[in-house]
């Protein structure tokens, strides 16, 4: 019996990316999960694949949004593993950015922790078990002067993670924030693939030359896979000594010690 054996786990974002790679690999641990998105038919067709224990839909940018996610939670049974990984990002010059935008990024990014948090956590300290993992970034400490708002967003969310670990002192609830650096999905294809045919050159050339020229300090000088996030958050959900850290998965792309 693996230590998540039928712990209900609720992975949000988790219909591709990252996401769908953390709650692939913790059915894998055992875990009973319950897939999110913000399309209904496409969250239920990737519950089928993965042979997920649920699926809930809806838009957590909003309060309204959650609320129908909790409220979808109900039948599967109290959450004793949350993994906030739902996001948004993009490049945007910081001078174009309004208040609006910075309002969605920061409700998104930030505000659906808060609520869905403020929502389950107590719950699992009441029961005496419980992991929560918040999916930030290496940008919430070394921020990206092209993802200003976003770095802001993943900021907010290590010191959440600290904060909200502090209420957890003695029991056997955790919280903790996971730092992947630039990761390989399906939406970051996509924008290299746009730079590629913007600059008229191969994409393997774009990326090739991404790390040599935007991110020296990499060590691995590579992309990290969306795999080796989820191998880093499966650990953090069976381990229940990591309590208010911040785990870098970036490549050492942060130089510090």
């Amino acid at each position: 019996m693996t230590k998540l054996e039928s712990r209900i786990a609720l992975v949000t974002g988790s219909t591709k990316g990252i996401g769908y790679d953390i709650a692939a690999a913790l059915i894998e641990q055992g875990a009973r999960v319950i897939v999110h998105g913000r399309n209904p038919d496409a969250t239920r067709a990737v519950c089928a694949t993965l042979g997920a224990h649920g699926a809930v839909a809806g838009d957590l940018g909003d309060a309204a949004g959650t609320a129908a996610v909790l409220s979808q939670l109900e039948e599967f049974g109290p959450v004793d593993v949350l993994i906030n990984n739902a996001g948004i990002f993009s490049v945007q010059d910081f001078f174009e950015i309004d208040d609006d935008e910075w309002l969605r990024y920061l409700q998104t990014n930030v505000l659906s922790v808060v609520r869905l948090s403020r929502a389950l956590l107590s719950g699992m300290l009441e029961r005496g078990f419980g992991r929560v993992i918040n999916v930030a970034s290496e940008a919430g400490i070394k921020p990206l002067p092209q993802m200003i708002h976003y770095s802001v967003t993943k900021t907010a969310l290590i010191g959440l993670s600290r904060g909200l670990a502090e209420l957890t002192k003695g029991s056997q609830v955790t919280v903790n924030s996971l730092l992947p650096g630039p990761t390989w999905t399906a939406g970051v294809e996509e924008y290299f693939a746009g730079l590629a045919a913007e600059e008229g050159k191969a994409l393997d050339e774009i990326v090739e030359n991404y790390f040599r020229e935007h991110e020296p300090n990499s060590l691995i000088q590579r992309f990290v896979t969306a795999a080796e996030v989820a191998d880093a958050a499966a650990f953090l959900a069976s381990n229940g000594a990591v309590n208010g850290s911040a785990l870098r998965v970036e490549g050492g792309i942060i130089r510090s010690i």
